[in-house]
């Protein structure tokens, strides 16, 4: 924990420095810093809101920022380390960062006040900048379990992770869906770091994990034998993505991971999204520098991940409404916008 708050601090403290060093005739406008709620540091969130970062941020307001493309005059962007989509919104909600990433499921229970965020009320401050990539719903399963399909998970010691996360609630309505009940299961509730050291122990069977396709942690667990993946396929998950908006079929494609073929699955999308008291003038620059910075950003190697984020994607899965600063620049490009805006 002090190692992530000293990265932080060392990150602001570095941008803030830069930004003192601004000359005299730009000294009159003041620096906005503008925070970015990510995930761990050995997850996909975080590599990608750093490579965000410097798309946008230009403190010094410097006409020449390579290697990185210049960002928004004034604008100090940081990629700050959280525990996730959950955490974010709430970090969101209390105005402690500008914005942050969240998945689509997530973002549509907070914006409604529904799933793990029933007992909070309605977070209608919680709007979006832009859907980024899918996260595919991996149901991982140990080699040797004999765990082919959901149905075989009866019995089985499974992992549906940590109470209050986004992926226990997608475990539970996918194994809802399957007939399986978690009285049907040796049900655990851990981290999927966690879970990873039981697969290699031997003390668990299979877990569920939410994340960008390939997965560090589940190639590392690929690369040493140990695991396959498990399909969420068939007239079950077509029936799941018309009942739940923020689910779309999808395919982890052959190669993802070694020894690992295709495999059908559900997925969700990873959303950009940010506090709707954020300026639109403000959320306006931040969208509209980011597009037109992405292939620049993109094309300096920084991340897998980021060569699938495309304006094709930019309103896919979108579960709650855009900010109104992202909705004027989607405007002005003549993308069609749909009616989850009108909420």
């Amino acid at each position: 924990m002090r190692r992530k708050v000293s990265i932080i601090l060392l990150t602001v403290l570095a941008a803030l420095a830069a930004a003192m060093s601004i000359p005299s005739a730009q000294a009159d406008q003041e620096t906005t810093l503008f925070r970015i709620g990510t995930g761990g540091m050995g997850g996909t969130y975080y590599p990608v809101g750093q490579a965000i970062v410097r798309s946008i941020s230009n403190p010094t307001d410097a006409s020449v920022c390579a290697p990185d493309p210049c960002g928004v005059p004034h604008l100090l962007a940081v990629a700050q380390t959280s525990n996730g989509s959950v955490a974010n919104i709430e970090d969101i909600q209390s105005r402690k960062i500008e914005s942050g990433f969240s998945q689509s499921d997530i973002a549509y229970w907070a914006h409604t006040g529904t799933g793990v965020f029933a007992d909070q009320g309605d977070f209608h401050d919680i709007t979006a900048i832009a859907s980024l990539y899918r996260e595919d719903i991996h149901l991982v399963a140990r080699k040797g379990s004999g765990i082919e399909r959901i149905t075989d998970l009866r019995g089985m010691r499974v992992s549906l992770d940590d109470p209050g996360s986004g992926t226990l609630v997608d475990a539970r309505i996918i194994l809802d869906a399957y007939g399986i009940q978690e009285s049907d299961i040796l049900a655990q509730y851990v981290k999927p770091s966690d879970a990873i050291k039981k697969i290699r122990a031997g003390e668990l069977d299979a877990f569920f994990i939410v994340a960008g396709s390939p997965s560090k942690s589940i190639s590392e667990l690929s690369a040493e034998g140990l695991i396959t993946l498990v399909p969420i396929d068939g007239a079950v998950a077509s029936r799941l993505t018309w009942e739940n908006a923020f689910f779309s079929s999808t395919t982890i494609p052959a190669g993802s991971y070694d020894g690992i073929g295709t495999v059908r699955t559900l997925s969700v999308a990873a959303l950009w999204v940010v506090s709707k008291a954020q300026s639109e003038e403000q959320v306006y620059q931040i969208t509209k520098t980011f597009w037109e910075n992405l292939p620049e950003i993109q094309s300096l190697g920084l991340h897998p991940k980021l060569k699938n984020i495309s304006m094709k994607m930019a309103l896919s899965s979108m579960s709650v409404p855009l900010h109104p600063g992202a909705l004027r620049y989607y405007q002005e490009i003549g993308q069609t916008v749909a009616r989850t805006n009108e909420q």
